[in-house]
């Protein structure tokens, strides 16, 4: 949070629709853990990019979905490529460290990080870190410069002692100023270096076939949940479980194991 990724990506959009480049924006809003409601308000925080005849934005509540993204967006990624959108710009929920999960359904991944996160060297964070091909640390403008250089080189030095996601790709620190764009065709240019280098060496195919699988399994995973949980048949014994489990008289493993025992149990009676 307080990077600047709606600055950072209407700037960056508006350059990019200039070059005639047609750019899709998938935003995704914070949804209410009390009401499940979201303010979808990205459009008014992109207000240039929203009229741009070039672009398309489409904000999503996450529904509580871990990872800063919505269940869809693999989905919606596919539709923006069918459509004629050359590229495609996931934001995520942005709350930091959890957000890896984009990182299955992108071609690349962007960490921006604000000058003073009041976090010395975030980068022994692992995990978004290590996940990310380019960081790039927004705000450098202003009295915020000296800042932004000091956590450039704090992730420089961090990166050496994390192995990359790829052999074929070493991620990269970029400075960046959205207000005076400054830095700004520095990064364009690296993501281009790193879309060149990874589909000239054939990483690019590889990565979507991993993507495309853990996003079956994925798939396979909720749409499981989802059954027992509208099991009819199952209904009295997960609530007696689940109060057992609240209770402290049966451990979470042992009531899970119960559920999905008599789970497959269910299925061969309905399929004999």
């Amino acid at each position: 949070p307080g990077a600047g990724k709606s600055t950072f990506i209407e700037t960056l959009g508006c350059k990019l629709t200039a070059e005639g480049h047609k750019v899709a924006v998938l935003a995704v809003d914070p949804s209410s853990g009390t009401t499940g409601g979201s303010l979808l308000g990205d459009k008014t925080r992109m207000p240039v990019l929203t009229v741009d005849k070039n672009a398309y934005i489409r904000p999503s509540p996450s529904r509580g979905h871990l990872g800063g993204v919505t269940r869809t967006t693999n989905e919606a990624i596919m539709l923006c490529e069918a459509a004629g959108y050359s590229i495609v710009i996931v934001e995520t929920v942005g709350v930091g460290q959890s957000e890896y999960m984009v990182s299955n359904m992108v071609d690349m991944l962007c960490l921006l990080l604000p000058p003073a996160g009041g976090d010395e060297l975030q980068g022994i964070k692992r995990g978004i870190v290590e996940q990310s091909d380019l960081i790039v640390v927004t705000k450098f403008d202003g009295d915020l410069m000296p800042a932004a250089r000091r956590i450039a080189m704090e992730y420089t030095s961090a990166l050496k002692y994390m192995r990359p996601r790829t052999k074929k790709w070493k991620p990269k620190v970029k400075l960046c100023s959205a207000r005076t764009e400054e830095g700004l065709q520095a990064v364009w240019n690296t993501m281009q270096e790193f879309n060149e280098k990874m589909l000239s060496e054939g990483e690019l195919v590889k990565r979507r076939a991993t993507q495309h699988r853990l996003w079956m399994w994925s798939y396979v995973e909720e749409r499981v949940i989802s059954k027992i949980r509208t099991s009819s048949g199952l209904n009295d014994m997960t609530a007696r479980l689940e109060a057992g489990v609240v209770q402290g008289k049966i451990s979470p493993g042992t009531a899970a194991d119960t559920i999905i025992k008599q789970f497959f149990k269910k299925i061969k009676i309905d399929s004999s």
